[in-house]
């Protein structure tokens, strides 16, 4: 008898909250609806506002929304092209709008304020960071290897405008990404446990060893770096850095004063890695080109 009156009353109800209901929207479309009940807890008798709850609203409603900025980058003219703003939720607007509702009656709709999310890395930095060659770093490959030449060839794309800025610690996995099928990349022969094997991605360690030649020669503080389990011929002994996205990264800290620019790029059978940055970087002066025999 109790449960049938307990559910005779929340049927009853139903209506009542349902008209108190939040609507959320952007550009046209309802993304949610939800009750100030869901945002309340009472404490002492009293109700109060749950501001985690509030902060994971604002977080479901970032990831719907959110769309990243594109960094500027320099073309295969040595042109810089520019790059494009995003957008994310104005948490701020959002926020007040939505404690209006938390601290008001009835229903309300609230149309999701946004604000333009701008590129870290844009044309005028990218201009003012590559006056200055810091380190240059080159070496061979077979270029008659279709698959090994396309992988090296998708993964410096993927790593060529790149910008560190001071403090920041780069990360060869986060940069160029995890290499997949999907992603455009191919079997070629890998190294693993000292044998030699097929793997989507290989080759691209010589990128990362090219790399790491080219950012130490710029005298950047080497964080995370790990030889192959054989020698490899496209960099002196111990001078290569192997990397796979479960496994082994490389990584470097940019100490210095002034933002590193990395361009890779891939000319025939060469990888050649160059590392600029403008001219009032604080360094001392070193051989800043190399090349590994052919």
């Amino acid at each position: 008898m109790k449960i049938a009156i307990l559910s005779l009353c929340l049927l009853i109800a139903a209506p009542f909250i349902q008209e108190e209901n939040l609507s959320i929207t952007y550009d046209g479309e309802q993304l949610m609806s939800v009750n100030r009940e869901d945002f309340t807890d009472v404490m002492l008798g009293k109700p109060f506002v749950n501001q985690e709850k509030t902060n994971r609203l604002v977080d479901q409603l970032e990831e719907k929304i959110y769309r990243e900025p594109v960094p500027a980058k320099i073309g295969k003219a040595e042109e810089i092209i520019p790059g494009e703003a995003g957008r994310k939720v104005d948490q701020q607007k959002f926020t007040e709008d939505l404690y209006h509702y938390l601290h008001s009656t009835g229903k309300a709709t609230i149309h999701v304020p946004t604000i333009l999310a701008h590129p870290r890395v844009d044309g005028e930095l990218l201009a003012t960071i590559r006056t200055k060659q810091i380190g240059q770093y080159v070496t061979y490959f077979n270029k008659n290897n279709k698959e090994r030449s396309h992988n090296i060839r998708l993964a410096a794309e993927a790593l060529d405008s790149h910008v560190v800025f001071p403090g920041e610690v780069f990360s060869f996995n986060k940069v160029v990404g995890k290499r997949t099928v999907e992603k455009g990349y191919k079997k070629a022969p890998v190294i693993v446990k000292g044998e030699v094997t097929e793997g989507i991605g290989g080759g691209i360690c010589q990128l990362s060893s090219t790399l790491f030649n080219s950012v130490d020669l710029a005298g950047v503080e080497i964080m995370e770096r790990y030889s192959h389990s054989k020698r490899v011929p496209y960099v002196p002994e111990g001078r290569d850095a192997t990397v796979s996205w479960y496994g082994p990264d490389f990584t470097f800290k940019n100490q210095y004063n002034q933002p590193l620019l990395i361009r890779s790029k891939v000319v025939g059978g060469k990888m050649i890695v160059t590392v600029y940055s403008s001219d009032l970087i604080d360094m001392e002066p070193r051989n800043g080109e190399q090349e590994a025999d052919e």
